[in-house]
């Protein structure tokens, strides 16, 4: 793979104690080395344009000032330094990079990963929370809906990290131009992702959420990709793929309580890659959460891995929970998937 790296994101310093921190991506890179065939590209900080395309221009501002100030705490969990908005801008630029290498035809060893950070998928249109700062996949998707150079008619985002992206729900909830998926633990933060969000407006029937019970594992993710998400991506058609890849739905990760395996992560990135492939789409990863630094790296590396040849290996046999079949029932139903 071909990954987006910039040490402007080392700059955002939120302090000892929080999970969120710059050794996140050392780590990554770290993990790295033990894999060949990795390339790392700078890219450009996203336009002030292209970020209040997803988010109000007030709050951009009172968000750029805040770091400038020197920062603190946004809210109880999201923590600004001085770094924090070129930081932010800069993840965000990386992510919009891995989308229009996307869209150019790079695939195989060469399909993009934005390694970014301040993450992005809980920042909503007029607010950071949840570490996040500038919706990092948001932009990217309206910046290249927006380019009329490129052509792309429709964008969807699959979600795995073990919260819900809320915010990037929220920006496109009414938008068919979008279909947002995300598969999340239920229950703990940030409370939203119902199996009954599902868009509204014109964007009705964009949205698909599945919510699943702690403890869930690769049973679960598998079940719920090929029988609701990877049918309803072939259905909505989309030109470019983009996965907010967090991996902290680990079972080894300190803030979750789902039992995912690195081995589930290749696993589901075989599953997108081949509905992507389907659907003739244009695929892209960008970085979200993911806090245990040796099963964050080597997340990332058995995604790269994954593209670098090394079939992942299959489950002699599925047997997802109860109450994840009835979930994906009533999903299918709901989106006409039968």
């Amino acid at each position: 793979m071909r990954f987006g790296y910039s040490e402007d994101c080392l700059g955002h310093d939120t302090g000892r104690r929080h999970p969120e921190t710059a050794d996140r991506l050392r780590a990554v890179r770290e993990g790295l080395k033990r894999s060949h065939g990795v390339a790392y590209v700078d890219a450009d900080p996203a336009t002030r344009e292209a970020i209040t395309a997803v988010h109000d221009a007030d709050y951009v501002d009172e968000v750029a000032a805040f770091c400038e100030s020197g920062g603190g705490n946004w809210d109880p969990d999201t923590v600004a330094s001085d770094g924090t908005w070129a930081a932010a801008r800069k993840s965000a630029g990386l992510a919009e990079w891995a989308a229009r290498e996307a869209l150019d035809g790079e695939i195989g060893r060469e399909t993009p990963f934005a390694l970014g950070r301040p993450p992005g998928h809980h920042a909503v249109g007029d607010d950071a929370m949840g570490f996040c700062f500038v919706n990092n996949a948001a932009v990217a998707a309206r910046a290249v809906l927006d380019d009329a150079a490129v052509a792309v008619e429709r964008v969807a985002i699959v979600d795995w990290d073990v919260h819900h992206g809320n915010g990037t729900q929220d920006i496109f909830y009414d938008d068919p131009d979008v279909f947002y998926a995300s598969v999340h633990e239920d229950g703990i933060y940030p409370g939203s992702g119902g199996l009954s969000e599902t868009g509204e407006g014109a964007g009705a029937g964009t949205t698909l959420n599945v919510p699943l019970a702690a403890g869930a594992g690769d049973d679960d993710y598998l079940h719920v990709l090929e029988e609701a998400i990877v049918p309803a991506l072939v259905a909505y058609d989309p030109d470019l793929l983009l996965v907010s890849a967090g991996f902290d739905a680990h079972r080894h990760d300190p803030i979750s309580r789902m039992r995912l395996s690195t081995e589930g992560y290749a696993l589901a990135t075989d599953r997108l890659r081949s509905a992507a492939e389907t659907a003739d789409a244009g695929l892209g990863f960008v970085l979200e959460g993911g806090y245990d630094l040796d099963t964050l790296s080597e997340g990332v590396e058995i995604v790269h891995e994954t593209f670098d040849g090394r079939p992942p290996v299959e489950p002699d046999e599925t047997e997802p929970d109860a109450a994840t079949r009835e979930s994906v029932a009533e999903i299918r139903e709901r989106f006409d998937l039968a």
